[in-house]
């Protein structure tokens, strides 16, 4: 990371994609927003002003790149570059949600590997540090030679589930397919519950899909926990087979929440108990109902700001009981 002066000050800066949650993690690290404009010429080009100065102060930049994606990711790149121009001490860019990391193998020929691009782009344009909440994939990290501090929410989302009296034996976490059985796993340890997985199987078009249950669900509650939801359809079916082999209520919990297109519309008619998710994306009006229940990630990712700035380990973070005091 690049030397700097211990007494210099923290900045928040936050762009277009999440100022809901920026404004909640200043609060939470105790510090103001600080001032930049950010416009566009008439053909959509995207322009920043840095409104104050942060010459030789600790930057952290606050942006996801969830839909729209291209704009708030040029929004990012720009901004780094008018904070590196300024003389910042540090650039540190906090991602609650990397966008593009779904693609982060070559799963067949002449496909790009985006969520390489994206860490080359963020690499290349000098930011020091990046903190970020559940990758897709963990090894995504080692796309960086930066530091990247790699959060979780999943104590978040499991105190959520013990102080609604769910856990223990007569509830199982299910994961939605094999990708997740790791994430998965570590809810169910935390909530010292069982473990169930669904065998998604995908044809495309030799013959139908099918979501075949591989565990014990009969009379208990489930929890189909995942870290990404984007067309709700994998949740949807997921559901109708727990529900098929006597599960009780399903919730389905979520860090990020895409939500695409006919996403809530296929949640409200899936029979869900209720819909957990957390603000990493900025939840859109339409997708505001009552089956939602949206947790904050600001805590983590102020507490985690705090830490960095302070050279201070970060594993606490990831404690269940440590974050439930956060909490309060």
């Amino acid at each position: 990371m690049t030397n700097h002066k211990k007494d210099t000050g923290i900045r928040l800066f936050a762009l277009n994609s999440n100022p809901k949650l920026a404004k909640e993690i200043a609060q939470e690290v105790g510090v103001e927003l600080s001032k930049a404009k950010i416009d566009r010429f008439s053909d959509g080009e995207i322009c920043v002003h840095i409104e104050e100065s942060i010459r030789g102060d600790d930057v952290y930049l606050i942006q996801s790149t969830n839909d729209p994606g291209n704009d708030y990711l040029m929004e990012l790149l720009i901004m780094i570059d008018a904070l590196r121009r300024a003389s910042a001490g540090s650039i540190n860019v906090v991602m609650p949600y990397y966008g593009y990391a779904r693609q982060d193998r070559k799963p067949g020929p002449r496909e790009a590997i985006t969520a390489k691009v994206v860490a080359n782009m963020l690499t290349q344009s000098g930011i020091d540090c990046l903190i970020t909440m559940e990758l897709h994939a963990p090894q995504i990290q080692g796309f960086f030679d930066i530091p990247v501090d790699h959060l979780s929410a999943t104590a978040l989302l499991a105190n959520h589930f013990t102080l609604n009296d769910l856990g223990g034996e007569n509830t199982v976490v299910v994961s939605p397919d094999h990708d997740g059985v790791k994430r998965a796993r570590e809810m169910a340890e935390l909530l010292d519950s069982p473990l169930a997985i669904i065998d998604r199987r995908l044809y495309e078009t030799t013959k139908p899909n099918t979501y075949e249950l591989v565990g014990e669900v009969d009379g208990k509650d489930c929890i189909l926990f995942d870290d990404i939801m984007d067309t709700a359809k994998t949740v949807t079916k997921a559901t109708q087979s727990l529900k098929k082999a006597g599960a009780k209520d399903v919730y389905v919990c979520v860090t990020h929440a895409v939500l695409s297109g006919k996403a809530m519309e296929r949640l409200l008619n899936s029979g869900v108990k209720k819909v957990i998710i957390t603000n990493t994306i900025n939840l859109s009006e339409k997708n505001n109902t009552e089956l939602v229940n949206q947790l904050s990630v600001a805590p983590i990712l102020g507490d985690a700001i705090k830490r960095i700035s302070n050279y201070e380990s970060i594993k606490p973070l990831f404690d269940k009981e440590y974050v439930e005091k956060l909490m309060h």
